[in-house]
């Protein structure tokens, strides 16, 4: 009996399923056990066409094909070429190797077709079994050909995929580069985008907000601008994501990972996410779902390792901004089902722009406001203590009469160059994640502080309430502005700066 290893879907999982075959006696028949789903058991007709175009004389048995593990449920239309492959080698002394593995889907003709189901199953089948060799369609080759050490080779036809088989020889790695600009540290590279879509070069007489984006970017810090209607809020959001590190290749891969989930396009990007949802947007749209043990991310996670923005924060639903706080306290997000249970990724970087009452003239020195005291507090209080307590950084900025011909102090290109350097600078002391990121040991570790700095600290507890949460963020703040310095220690004046951005 011979077996070739494939995969299924289970949550944003993959896990490896055993395909194997029997020929037994009796009235020949062509049965599939082991859970499978409906578009497993048509199959049967595709590899029966399939076989048959290769003129191939089906045995007088019974064909047996089993997918273990039996209680998993099986799905996906890829599990038609290594049911072929097993049914074709049949009468051969062939000795299939464990380690062989076979996604694809079969025409009637034997052809091979891709799907975009495969990208987060041969990803995951990768991790587990480094040394596998996999066998793709042909139309595979353009998602994968750049994935590191993936020993795969490409069949146009299942003719083709049964001489793989039979010469299994000079089974080669990917060794392709990725044609990305990059920078290299710590000998691994990370990649980015040359040019600039925006441009902060753009954004005149908001220096305070544009150093807190700058400080945000640097460290993946949650940021809130507040300020009167066309100051420049949403200008500074929507360039925030042209200033952002570099990614590295597994991020790249695991972004596109999730877009494959949300049919949305999975070829590799040197760019980090950006989703900008409508205040109208349903909570589910946000959070995400699962159906049927089918995942269906949200743009909290397709915002992963990237940008979060909320436009006009107080106008999305109370519902949505309170589901917010777990993600941005755990970087992950749980979704539970009767039938079903997904952990989504969330570590990404959260902004938002809100005005300062509903008319949105309460900072304007030159409109009047006609709020009444009681739409304001009305409209304040739309966004909880407890979310506003996740957010790292906040600016309120001011309407202010410059001049149409000043020039901005610092352009995109300038600001990226800060935030690589300062990217840099956290990966050579051998820290692995954001500064905004960090849990409590990474806290200790990276964010020591002086004894003046401990007291400032202290001050702030007493004084202004500072929970041991606002502590932390501001440390990890402080951290970030010391990157931006290339500092190693942590000053009096970088916590002086990290507590000035916190919210009154």
């Amino acid at each position: 009996m011979n077996k070739i290893l494939c995969a299924t879907r289970f949550g944003l999982d993959a896990r490896i399923v055993e395909v194997e075959v029997s020929f037994i006696r009796g009235l020949p028949s062509f049965t599939i056990s082991g859970l499978a789903s409906s578009a497993i058991q048509e199959s049967k007709q595709r590899v029966q066409a399939a076989l048959s175009s290769l003129n191939f004389s089906f045995p007088p048995l019974k064909i047996a094909i089993n997918l273990s593990p039996s209680d998993l449920p099986k799905y996906g239309s890829h599990f038609d070429l290594p049911i072929a492959l097993l049914i074709a080698t049949y009468k051969s002394s062939l000795n299939v190797n464990n380690q062989w593995f076979a996604f694809g889907e079969l025409g009637l003709d034997g052809r091979l077709r891709h799907g975009n189901a495969l990208f987060p199953l041969i990803l995951d089948t990768l991790l587990k079994y480094p040394d596998a060799c996999i066998i793709l369609p042909k139309e595979s080759k353009e998602y994968f050909s750049f994935v590191p050490n993936l020993r795969a080779v490409y069949a146009g036809n299942l003719k083709e995929a049964i001489e793989i088989l039979h010469n299994d020889e000079n089974i080669n790695s990917n060794v392709q580069t990725l044609d990305f600009p990059s920078v290299l540290i710590n000998n691994k590279p990370y990649f980015y985008k040359q040019d600039f879509n925006l441009d902060f070069l753009e954004v005149k007489n908001q220096e305070m907000a544009k150093r807190a984006a700058l400080i945000a970017a640097a460290g993946f810090h949650n940021i809130i601008l507040e300020g009167s209607p066309g100051c420049g809020k949403s200008m500074i959001i929507n360039r925030l994501v042209e200033i952002l590190p570099p990614v590295s290749l597994n991020e790249m891969i695991e972004m596109a990972k999730l877009r494959s989930f949300s049919k949305e396009d999975i070829a590799l990007k040197p760019t980090r996410s950006f989703k900008a949802p409508h205040q109208s947007a349903s909570k589910a749209s946000i959070i995400g779902s699962v159906s049927n043990n089918e995942p269906k991310p949200g743009e909290i996670a397709l915002a992963h390792l990237g940008v979060l923005f909320f436009d006009e924060l107080p106008h999305f639903g109370r519902e949505v901004l309170e589901a917010l706080r777990e993600p941005l306290e755990n970087n992950m997000l749980l979704v539970s089902r009767v039938h079903s249970k997904i952990e989504y990724p969330s570590s990404f970087l959260f902004a938002a722009a809100l005005n300062p009452c509903p008319c949105g003239n309460l900072l304007n020195p030159v409109k009047e406001c006609r709020c009444k005291d009681v739409e304001i507090a009305k409209y304040k209080n739309r966004l909880s203590e407890p979310f506003l307590d996740r957010i790292d950084l906040f600016v309120q900025m001011n309407e202010t009469q410059g001049n149409l011909t000043s020039v901005s102090s610092l352009d995109s290109k300038q600001m990226r160059q800060m935030v690589f350097d300062a990217f840099k600078f956290q990966k050579m002391r051998k820290q692995e994640k954001f500064n905004a990121k960090l849990d409590e040991k990474g806290i200790i570790k990276f964010c020591k502080i002086d004894k003046e700095s401990e007291e400032i600290l202290q001050k702030a507890i007493n004084n202004l309430g500072f929970s041991m949460r606002l502590v932390n963020k501001v440390k990890k703040v402080a951290r970030t502005i010391a990157d931006l310095e290339q500092s190693q220690e942590i000053r009096k004046s970088h916590i002086l700066e990290a507590m000035s951005y916190r919210r009154v």
